[in-house]
């Protein structure tokens, strides 16, 4: 059994030092995870944490996926294999920097949900029947049953958003109910409001911070005389938002962090181990002001997070500076590191097909345009990410007056009659002067693209779409809007030819030939903002703002042979269209 008492954690009966990474099975394929549980050995850990986002599970309401990347039970396996423990926080929410915190879009498209994370009778019932799919797949990992899972989270940061802890107890009774017996936990802020706001009387209450342990275990120990002190998160790097700096933590003083919390007693889980890859549109989002709501910031596509073992799986100088301390409170010599795959050579590949988007856009929305008085959401739609074309005409005849659009959310391409008139962003530039209109009217189009739901802070539960289109201080009425949604796979069946004639972004295909599957580095110099996907998967979204500048290509997406290359491009793709491999990434 493992036991929780002031004095630490022991698991049948012998003293166990927690000495655990994060490593979000989501992030990284399942034909790597060995490699990445290896080297979580290699620096040191004996134990691997673990979140579970709802939203990928359960991509539409009562359709559930727990297979290729989602195969958590899989992940698990793999993780006693290496000879892990393993910590599960299996949400309803993650936080995460990932998509909308996990909760599923859907959510906010049910009329019967009024409020996210509290006891709102709506929002509960669909994490039960979720807590229905999910819980019984974890039961049979837990030590209590011969598997190596030793606890379980309440829910994330509740400290951060709320103060229903009735909402907390509720979830940890619904745990016991559906067979969870190892102990549960709760993890927030050393500070006092993020602990009385966050932690459950009779579940063990651990703390989230990136240094000066002393004090963070101080106020802990001050709130939770009993527990023992844990760092649930010790932030050793960071994660970067589109327009953003790098961020970077110099080696030698996360080690010294560690060091600290390891020599108070502490029991720690690095955050991130291993960081892996924001694949598809699953990259969340941040408000630079989480009470406000205001400056909208999206998360990069790769989350390498600065993480002792990179995104690649290779071992850094962190790594190495981790390990050297981590080997002071191990029971023997920790592995040697695992090498890395091969690197494809550097080389180009032309992208020669081509097919614009709007000449395809009914193939691509195949239920037709919906129409509605107003723009309706994305969430309305029934899509979780992607593009909308809604479009009105502006009655005529009348002079030039400005255009301005409410609640974008997140970036539109503005269209007058066919031709582009401007590119709107949240929070910059929502308006276009002088649209004027003939006397047969003039057709007005925005093209919206969503970016990642927030997942942090008040801003969490973020609707994707336009609310309010003004001409002057009139409103807009009558629009059409066709989605299509992207991200899970190309769109099927496009007619590659050379469609780069008129407005409005365009697909690009080539291909790539390889003697034997190879990790890679591409790289899109010249192109804009859009979409790559390689044989069917995506990789994720790129942006020439930076700081990320390189996308991550893991071998297994490859196969011997010819390999499909797609890029969609939504602004101005270079004139003679190709992607660049590269040999080393390069993330700012």
């Amino acid at each position: 059994m493992f036991r929780v008492s002031p004095e630490g954690f022991s698991l049948d009966g012998r003293p166990v030092r927690l000495l655990s990474g994060a490593m979000h099975y989501f992030r990284t394929l399942p034909e790597q995870w060995p490699h990445r549980l290896g080297q979580l050995r290699a620096m040191g850990l004996n134990c691997v944490e673990t979140y579970v986002p709802w939203n990928l599970h359960e991509p539409r309401p009562g359709v559930h996926d727990f297979s290729g990347i989602a195969d958590l039970d899989r992940f698990l396996t793999a993780t006693r294999e290496a000879g892990l423990h393993a910590i599960v926080r299996p949400s309803p929410y993650i936080c995460a920097e990932w998509e909308n915190g996990g909760l599923p879009w859907w959510l906010l498209s049910d009329p019967g949900v009024r409020a996210l994370r509290c006891q709102d009778p709506g929002y509960l019932a669909h994490v039960e029947r979720w807590f229905d799919e999910l819980l019984p797949r974890l039961v049979p990992h837990q030590v209590t049953h011969g598997g190596n899972v030793l606890m379980m989270q309440i829910e994330n940061e509740y400290g951060s958003y709320g103060t229903d802890t009735g909402y907390l107890r509720h979830l940890a009774e619904l745990a016991r109910e559906r067979g969870v017996d190892v102990p549960l936990f709760t993890s927030d802020g050393p500070d006092d409001f993020f602990l009385t706001g966050g932690s459950v009387p009779g579940h063990l209450a651990t703390v989230n911070f990136g240094s000066r342990a002393g004090e963070a275990f101080e106020r802990l120990a001050a709130l939770r005389p009993d527990d023992p002190p844990v760092c649930m998160e010790f932030w050793c790097g960071w994660f970067d938002h589109w327009g953003d700096d790098h961020v970077v933590r110099a080696p030698e003083d996360a080690a010294a962090a560690l060091d600290e919390i390891l020599a108070a007693g502490g029991h720690v889980n690095l955050y991130m181990a291993h960081g892996g890859t924001n694949f598809a549109t699953w990259a969340g989002a941040n408000t630079k002001d989480p009470v406000t709501g205001e400056r909208y910031a999206p998360t990069v596509t790769s989350y390498d997070y600065d993480a002792p073992v990179d995104e690649r799986g290779g071992v850094t100088e962190k790594f190495r500076a981790f390990r050297e301390v981590l080997s002071r409170y191990t029971d023997g010599p920790p592995p040697e590191p695992l090498p890395l795959p091969p690197l494809l050579p550097p080389g180009r590949v032309e992208l020669t097909g081509s097919v614009r988007l709007f000449d395809v856009i009914d193939r691509l929305s195949p239920a037709g345009p919906t129409r509605a008085p107003e723009p309706p959401s994305f969430e309305e739609l029934g899509i979780a990410h992607g593009l909308v074309l809604y479009e009105t005409t502006v009655p005529g005849p009348r002079g030039p007056y400005p255009l301005s659009v409410q609640g974008l959310a997140d970036r539109a391409h503005l269209f007058v009659d066919g031709r582009l008139a401007g590119v709107l962003e949240r929070d910059a530039v929502e308006q276009v002067p002088d649209v004027a209109a003939g006397a047969c009217g003039t057709r007005v189009g925005l093209l919206v693209e969503s970016m990642g739901r927030v997942n942090y802070g008040t801003g969490l539960g973020d609707r994707k779409g336009v609310r309010r289109v003004l001409h002057t201080q009139q409103a807009l009425h009558g629009w059409t809007a066709r989605p299509v949604e992207l991200g899970h796979g190309t769109p099927d069946g496009l007619p590659w030819g050379t469609g780069d004639a008129g407005p409005g972004p365009v697909f690009h295909q080539g291909h790539l030939d390889v003697a034997e599957p190879a990790d890679g580095y591409l790289a899109l110099p010249g192109w804009t903002k859009g979409y790559v996907w390689v044989n069917g998967f995506c990789l994720g979204r790129y942006w020439d703002r930076g700081p990320q500048r390189t996308l991550y290509l893991p071998w297994p997406l490859l196969r011997p042979g010819r390999n499909e290359i797609v890029v969609l491009e939504l602004d101005a793709a270079p004139a003679h269209p190709s992607v660049e491999l590269r040999d080393a990434p390069e993330l700012g």
